[in-house]
């Protein structure tokens, strides 16, 4: 659970923004699919992520859905607000709307397409992290902003005293292994599959993108691990694969789950935003192939999963255009 030392939790959701199906905001499944998450174990939400389909969502939009997973939170979970920008500029202006919305944390990605050095990265991270009170996650994703964030950079980084923490979807386990050693970095899992791994070796929890789906066994699997049980929180591990390999191969995490969230009946729409698309016929058959596996996920009936292909298919364009430059 989140302590002074954690200010950020250890079950995090990467939270999918639920569209209506002409891809404007729902707010009222964004304030269900909160409560939905935190009721069933989530001590923290991260918001406006790549899941959350940042790079497609208004900064005005980004800022209410700081205020609306607060207000739904109640205090049971902690919110963090990601996504941010490559402009540091903008970043810092949209970091600092969100602090004054109500956010606890911000996670702040490596500068995607213009690819800066790890001097620029790191310049970018400390202004941001400067330009805030709050407590700052670095995101490193190398798969999807073309740089990653090096060992050096990171042992540097970890000097700020608002640079509390990495998510991590490297997958070098050695490199988390050999950061933690010498910083006070807390370490969060940023693929669904190396949660336990990520745990196991000293890390302090996840932010998944299965999560959305099913937070119950990540709670237990992090708590397992608190109490040292590696049987139990093996168990969880394992009736999770299926799942997470439903959710995270085919397509894209977010049209995944979304398709799968609809499918269960606790989101209205399937529907992303462009350029993102729904699941063509070939890629839908795959996941619900892999759905058909999943047995005793704690939490969920799949039991009542009714994908809805034509409710998926394509994409909308939302009647704002977003404000990622």
């Amino acid at each position: 659970m989140s302590t002074s030392a954690n200010p950020f939790g250890q079950v995090l959701v990467a939270l999918v923004t639920p569209f209506t199906a002409d891809g404007e905001v729902d707010w009222a499944d964004v304030e269900k699919h909160v409560d939905d998450v935190v009721s069933h174990g989530a001590d923290g939400i991260v918001v406006t992520g790549t899941t959350g389909e940042t790079s497609t969502l208004t900064d005005p939009e980004k800022v209410r859905l700081v205020e609306v997973a607060k207000d739904v939170a109640a205090g049971r979970a902690k919110i963090i607000t990601g996504g941010g920008s490559n402009e540091t500029a903008h970043a810092i202006e949209l970091y600092r709307k969100s602090e004054r919305a109500g956010a606890d944390g911000i996670m702040v990605v490596t500068p995607y397409y213009n690819k800066p050095t790890q001097a620029g990265i790191l310049t970018h991270f400390r202004m941001i992290a400067d330009a805030t009170e709050l407590p700052v996650i670095l995101y490193d994703i190398p798969g999807r902003t073309g740089v990653p964030i090096r060992y050096e950079t990171l042992l540097r980084a970890a000097k700020h005293p608002n640079i509390r923490a990495v998510k991590d979807a490297k997958g070098d386990l050695s490199e988390i292994s050999r950061v933690m050693n010498q910083t006070d970095l807390m370490y969060f899992a940023g693929d669904d599959a190396n949660a336990l791994p990520t745990l196991a070796i000293g890390g302090t929890g996840l932010i998944g993108v299965t999560a959305n789906i099913a937070p119950a066994p990540y709670r237990t699997m992090v708590d397992a691990v608190n109490a040292n049980d590696l049987a139990t929180a093996q168990e969880a591990h394992k009736a999770l694969e299926p799942l997470v390999r439903a959710a995270m191969t085919h397509v894209p995490g977010t049209v995944a789950t979304k398709y799968i969230l609809h499918g269960l009946g606790r989101i209205s729409s399937p529907r992303v935003r462009l350029p993102l698309v729904g699941p063509e016929e070939s890629e839908a058959a795959l996941i619900e192939d892999e759905i058909a596996l999943v047995r005793r996920v704690e939490g969920v009936d799949f039991s009542n999963f009714r994908p809805d292909r034509n409710a998926a298919a394509g994409g909308a364009l939302p009647k704002v255009a977003g404000t990622t430059r």
